[in-house]
């Protein structure tokens, strides 16, 4: 079983703090397998991750989080950016046209640019994976919404941290059952549903700092992608 961390930022997206050396030396610390980084609509930052992971010891799966019409999703072993603004089931279709995997992160949360308000479940349903842990939680319902609705539907679950600051990597992890240790088996373990998810809450005092600190960046954001 790998440990892996696959929804967290650097300070390429608009509202990260850190750079990837500093995500990638966390992931180490805290006894992680496997790293991708998702930044907002960016993807040089989780090339570079990607790249220098193997120097951590660890396996690095490039990736972003893409702001579809609809709301984010995680493209997970992509390495070509897939533009921001196109529909939700293009957005899909871009990432797995590089074979990567379409995984949706707090799907339920509407402030935080969840899909399913904006799509119908089947489409919800045709995503890779859902991200039923997001360590990033209020009082947790809206995560145990997704677990249920992943459940239901059959769809393969995956936890992430969504960390904006190096120490909260690893907060939330995805098990991983893949037959080796490689972003493709990875991947397809992802599909296949061969996962577990554990987590933690972010410390709400941390969680008031990251957002804090990205208001900014969110704002300029707003400016240049109104959607």
């Amino acid at each position: 079983m790998l440990q892996a961390e696959l929804h967290c930022h650097s300070s390429l997206s608009y509202d990260g703090r850190d750079p990837v050396d500093l995500l990638l030396g966390q992931a180490k610390a805290v006894g992680l397998d496997a790293l991708a980084v998702t930044d907002h609509d960016e993807i040089d930052a989780s090339i570079t991750a990607a790249k220098r992971a193997p120097d951590y010891g660890l396996i690095g799966i490039p990736g972003m989080e893409v702001t579809s019409e609809a709301g984010h999703v995680l493209a997970l072993g992509i390495e070509e950016l897939v533009p921001p603004g196109l529909p939700f089931d293009e957005t899909l279709d871009r990432i797995r046209a590089q074979g990567g995997i379409a995984v949706i992160p707090h799907p339920f949360q509407k402030s935080r640019h969840g899909v399913a308000a904006h799509i119908t479940s089947k489409q919800l349903a045709g995503a890779d994976a859902i991200e039923v842990y997001n360590s990033r939680l209020l009082t947790g319902r809206s995560n145990r919404r997704a677990e249920r609705f992943a459940a239901a539907h059959n769809c393969p679950m995956t936890a992430g941290s969504d960390a904006h600051i190096a120490e909260m990597v690893g907060q939330a992890v995805t098990e991983i059952d893949a037959e080796e240790p490689s972003v493709d088996a990875i991947l397809d373990a992802v599909r296949d549903g061969r996962t577990s998810v554990m987590g933690k809450r972010t410390p709400w005092r941390i969680s008031f700092r990251q957002f804090g600190g990205g208001v900014l960046r969110r704002v300029k954001r707003a400016l240049l992608y109104p959607f």
